[in-house]
């Protein structure tokens, strides 16, 4: 880093390539925050032991009370983070709530913080949850505190139903957001009330929606359980038109998990079905289908020299450009989809567990290989958690892909397909597994071999099962990227806030939002808390053992004959 700085003063190297060989640096080295926590201010309970005669729920201990808070307790089921300031933080949870969390409570993202909302929305019928949250994060001089008098909450009829899908803020202007749910509707809140503005019932159940970051056009593109792509337009409060291509209705298309807009061009939109399709619309004609990816098309349907703009197609049918009506892109379910910030190339995921990069001038795919570590069967869409570096942050074809990859979060090069940074969960050995809205259980993350008496194995096949809901539990399948100083379809080139050098969350099925931070340049010994209790204690562990080794060879009697 100094031998850039002396390069830069020097001028040696331009301002442009010293900021994006920086932030390179950045978006390589990101890691684990386990000090950053969010807590939604649910109570933790736990049921009594095995052998307990007690049937009634006690609350957890002190110490066990740091590992056992939630954003969510039944689950994390979507992330939002505004582009403009990289400020507000919205969550969905599988319980149907919605909550909205300020990322500049704390004025030092380096020390250990627990955040808690600023608003929540209940669920729908359901008064507004209490948060009995009064905690202070450590080394930060606020406290924050909720009461369920609070005026952010909603009365009993305005929230969702069922569990939340999909969460975005509305492209140009952060004070309003949108909500998909399996209760079949879209909403749109203001982020300032936290109050609902419009709901729109679609009558099938919605897996994803988007809307365009640069149309003067308000459509909303909503990925249903139909094999239509439904577009609702927030000014008239109403579904205006449907998207649909022959041989959809009546055929194996089923359900839409995937939409995104073209970044460039206000009228493009790509959608990915279960039949491994991804079609590309236009929105303007009335047969809106104007091309179907093939993964079997490495050349695309024009040669390069004499290409459109990119996210342009040419006139004619499907048939005299060359393309195939039975053009798939994944064999599988495709249920992550997005496009550069500038507008040159589209990613799709499917359930082949396969990533493909595609030309969107062309449609060619690049035959990108990602290898075989890629793993996606979640059944619901992806969102916008699979999503690509902004442009400008990295040197040009050196853009990273961030990808959710079940249990872990890979950072990947977009056009090679290597792993940059492989992120795996944070959690304590002792993980708390909800069981039901009694209480929760409370399991060793460990396995252990032996013989075992006929009630040891029965509790041991318990303990196994439990560890296997606790892998379904750490799954992460939504990521956000935390920039600021979006506009049009960037999504924030400037790395992280104003009290942050860039940031990444991660929403997990245990309930728990994670933060994952790029590491700075300073001491390895400022990166290390030597005060508290588990330095501590390892420190003594090593020390005990190099002792024990030491008394071992020391102790022992040596005779020479």
């Amino acid at each position: 880093m100094n031998q850039l700085l002396f390069d830069r003063s020097t001028g040696s190297v331009p301002t442009g390539l010293f900021v994006r060989l920086h932030t390179t640096k950045l978006l390589y080295s990101f890691r684990p925050a386990p000090g950053v926590r969010f807590d939604g201010g649910e109570r933790a309970v736990a049921t009594p032991g095995a052998g307990s005669s007690s049937s009634s729920s006690r609350q957890i201990s002190d110490e066990d009370a740091s590992f056992s808070i939630w954003a969510h307790q039944a689950g994390v089921n979507a992330l939002a983070l505004e582009r403009f300031d990289g400020r507000i933080l919205i969550s969905g949870g599988s319980d149907a709530t919605i909550k909205i969390w300020d990322l500049e409570q704390c004025t030092n993202p380096n020390s250990p913080y627990t955040y808690v909302p600023v608003s929540s929305i209940a669920r729908a019928g359901q008064p507004p949850q209490p948060l009995s949250v009064n905690r202070r994060g450590t080394g930060s001089g606020l406290t924050a505190r909720s009461t369920s008098s609070s005026a952010a909450s909603l009365d009993k009829a305005a929230g969702h139903r069922f569990g939340i899908t999909h969460l975005s803020f509305y492209p140009f202007d952060s004070d309003a957001f949108l909500s998909c749910s399996y209760d079949q509707t879209l909403k749109l809140w203001s982020t300032r009330t936290a109050r609902v503005s419009g709901t729109f019932d679609l009558s099938a159940k919605v897996y994803t929606h988007a809307i365009s970051p640069i149309a003067s056009h308000l459509l909303v593109a909503c990925g249903t359980q139909h094999p239509a792509v439904r577009l609702v337009d927030l000014r008239s409060s109403a579904a205006v038109q449907s998207l649909i291509s022959p041989g959809q209705i009546g055929g194996s298309a089923g359900a839409n998990l995937a939409v995104a807009w073209s970044p460039i061009h206000e009228h493009v939109l790509a959608s990915g079905s279960v039949d491994g399709a991804v079609r590309i619309w236009d929105i303007r004609k009335s047969n809106g289908l104007i091309g179907l990816l093939d993964q079997e098309d490495s050349l695309g349907i024009l040669h390069p020299g004499r290409a459109p703009p990119p996210g342009t197609f040419p006139e004619g049918t499907l048939q005299a450009r060359g393309i195939r009506q039975s053009a798939r892109a994944h064999n599988g379910p495709v249920n992550g989809l997005t496009w550069t910030d500038d507008g040159e190339y589209i990613i799709s995921a499917g359930h082949d567990r396969k990533i493909r990069v595609w030309s969107s001038a062309t449609g060619a795919n690049t035959l990108a290989n990602f290898g075989p570590t890629i793993r996606n069967s979640h059944i619901g869409s992806l969102g916008s958690s699979m999503f690509v570096s902004p442009t400008g942050l990295t040197p040009v074809k050196k853009e990273v892909l961030v990808f959710p990859n079940e249990t872990e979060i890979l950072i990947m090069d977009l056009h090679e397909g290597t792993v940059i940074t492989r992120m795996r969960g944070m959690g304590p050995s002792m993980a708390a597994i909800r069981a039901g809205r009694s209480g929760e259980r409370t399991v060793k993350n460990r396995l252990t071999s032996g013989e075992f008496h006929p009630l040891e194995r029965a509790h041991y096949h318990f303990t196994l099962t439990c560890l296997v809901q606790l892998a379904i539990s750490l799954t992460c399948f939504q990521v956000v990227w935390r920039g600021a100083g979006g506009f049009a379809g960037s999504s924030g080139v400037v790395m992280g806030g104003r009290n942050s050098a860039g940031a990444l969350y991660s929403g997990h099925l245990d309930g728990q939002i994670r933060a994952w931070m790029p590491r700075l340049d300073g001491s390895d010994n400022e990166d290390e808390d030597d005060t508290s209790q588990d330095a501590i204690d390892g420190r003594a562990k090593k020390r005990k053992v190099l002792d024990d080794a030491f008394k071992s060879l020391m102790g022992r009697q040596i005779t020479f004959s």
